[in-house]
């Protein structure tokens, strides 16, 4: 079953065709308009297309769309196909198409939203992997939550996703642990979990030996119980650098072949990257000149790992926003190596955290930084992924304790929640035990469209999105579609709800009862993927 949008992008590229535009750099887009009055889905063709045709744009719109109106394949799905200046060309569904695809859908359950776009190519999501040197904050937890759910997302789209936490356990960071573990004059970590390490290495001399042992157990200990327990993230590989980059001696031999290369030259004892030369601010180095790798130097044998000997098509790095200045040597790194535009980062902005619009600090750690176990237990899973995901990635956050708490329509999660609730409590009546969709009793809807309430018509036209929202994600990486689609269909429902009557006075309205298994269904799903709960009961 194509999506909507599936179905008119080929229809319109067909008509462009017949215009002599076949294989032409246009950039088409169909979407949603901004009013119900512009119809269901509207394309900017004619406006692309015009300047290349040397015609007016509503004219050029009269053209495609009159090729559109006698296409065979969009006739049972739109009533209508108008022109509107200065080009668009808007749609509007057709009611049968809407009472048919309900019943498509439900028989799909579970597959419907699935697509096969990514053609099982494999990609990899380095997320989260932060420095084994502490608990996670609530900066690492923001890229947590958007990595899992973009993961999610591409998976249900057929891409073959691998989900990965990159453990920095080798370095300066390390031995600056085995210091603060030691309490000795070049600690720099403090806080509750430092003095508990103390305890146990107390006696021991070595700062770096120390440092590695202290950050084995903050990452089983600590990272991973936050990770997988209160995150409920889960991770496909968690690699070491030590392990699988230093000690297998592949930064060495990626530094080697840089060098074969010329792509490194010798300055004040150190080895420096050309980046300067690939359009970066400046030169970077990667060997320093007491011998020791920079994290670059690792970033570049991480990337033959990625691409040459695990074979990723493409690698999504989910950074925070203070390793804006790293990002251009990683893309430059990739260019070199031969896997330019393979690699991409998104960058996560900052997280305050207010009540009574004042900023807090919870932690009640030694430290200065904030918790994902505390923010976590002071307002719940649901709560904490749901309302980051709403924010782009490039949106600073700041979020409202007061309202995260509150239990009540105004809290965005507890609204759509309460919303699937509602829809369970409806598949529960005692009406429908006996009731098995049966289409006889339904076809008076069946039979005339007319009859359906404006706001049955809205509820099936949002639950239709989902698989469009689902593809559109997959390429986008714009995840606060996900939780901003969640919001709209619950709006859906709740009005849905409000003016239509499932059940009335005993008798049941079967094709309503569709209506909502369609609205469980689409709900179910979206909740699903962001990573949160979807409530039978509240």
């Amino acid at each position: 079953m194509l999506t909507v949008k599936q179905l008119l992008n080929q229809a319109v590229l067909d008509s462009l065709d017949k215009l002599g535009l076949k294989n032409t750099p246009l950039k088409i887009e169909i979407e949603y308009p901004p009013q119900e009055n512009y119809g269901d889905y509207t394309t900017n063709a004619a406006i692309q297309a015009a300047k290349m045709l040397n015609k007016p744009p509503l004219e050029t719109a009269g053209l495609i769309a009159g090729y559109l109106r006698n296409q065979r394949g969009l006739k049972p799905v739109f009533s209508k196909i108008e022109t509107a200046g200065p080009g668009f060309i808007n749609f509007y569904l057709n009611p049968d198409y809407l009472i048919r695809a309900v019943g498509e859908i439900l028989k799909k359950k579970d597959k419907w939203g699935q697509s096969k776009i990514g053609q099982g190519q494999k990609v990899q999501l380095e997320f989260i992997s932060a420095n084994p040197t502490g608990p996670l904050t609530i900066g690492n937890g923001r890229g947590g939550f958007f990595g899992d759910a973009l993961g999610n997302v591409m998976k249900k789209c057929g891409f073959k996703v691998t989900k990965e936490y990159l453990i920095n356990d080798a370095g300066k960071q390390i031995e600056s642990l085995g210091h603060s573990v030691l309490k000795d004059g070049e600690a720099v970590y403090k806080g509750d979990y430092i003095d508990e390490l103390h305890q146990l290495f107390q006696n021991r001399q070595d700062a770096y030996q120390v440092g590695q042992a202290a950050a084995k157990i903050i990452l089983d200990k600590i990272i991973r119980q936050t990770v997988e327990e209160k995150m409920k993230v889960s991770f496909d590989v968690y690699f070491s650098e030590e392990k699988e980059l230093r000690k297998t001696r592949k930064i060495a031999k990626v530094i080697k072949w840089l060098k074969k290369k010329n792509y490194l030259y010798e300055k004040d004892g150190a080895w420096w990257f050309k980046s300067a030369e690939l359009g970066d601010i400046r030169d970077r180095v990667l060997v320093k000149s007491n011998g020791e790798s920079t994290y670059l130097a690792q970033d570049f044998a991480y990337l033959v790992s990625k691409f040459k000997e695990r074979k990723f098509k493409q690698v999504i790095n989910i950074w925070g926003a203070d390793h804006y200045g790293d990002v251009a040597g990683l893309l430059n790194a990739a260019k070199v190596l031969g896997y330019e535009g393979k690699q991409i980062v998104i960058l996560m902005q900052f997280v305050r955290l207010l009540a009574d619009g004042k900023e807090v600090r919870m932690s009640k750690r030694k430290g200065t930084y904030i918790t994902m176990d505390e923010l976590i237990d002071e307002v719940g899973h649901d709560v904490a992924r749901f309302m980051f995901l709403m924010y782009a990635p490039s949106t600073h956050i700041n979020f409202d304790l007061n309202l995260a708490k509150e239990r009540s329509e105004k809290n965005p999660v507890y609204y759509v929640q309460y919303a699937h609730a509602r829809i369970a409590s409806i598949l529960r009546q005692k009406e429908l035990d006996n009731f098995k969709g049966a289409e006889p009793a339904g076809e008076s809807a069946l039979n005339d469209p007319a009859k359906l309430d404006e706001h049955e018509i809205r509820l099936i036209k949002e639950c239709l999105k989902w698989p469009e929202i689902l593809e559109e994600v997959s390429g986008s990486f714009q995840v606060q579609d996900l939780p901003g689609y969640a919001i709209k269909l619950a709006d859906r429902f709740h009005q849905f709800y409000t003016h239509c009557r499932v059940i009335d006075n005993g008798q049941v309205n079967p094709f309503r009862v569709k209506e909502v298994g369609l609205a469980k269904e689409a709900l179910s799903q979206v909740l699903g993927t962001i990573g949160v709960s979807a409530p039978e009961k509240m």
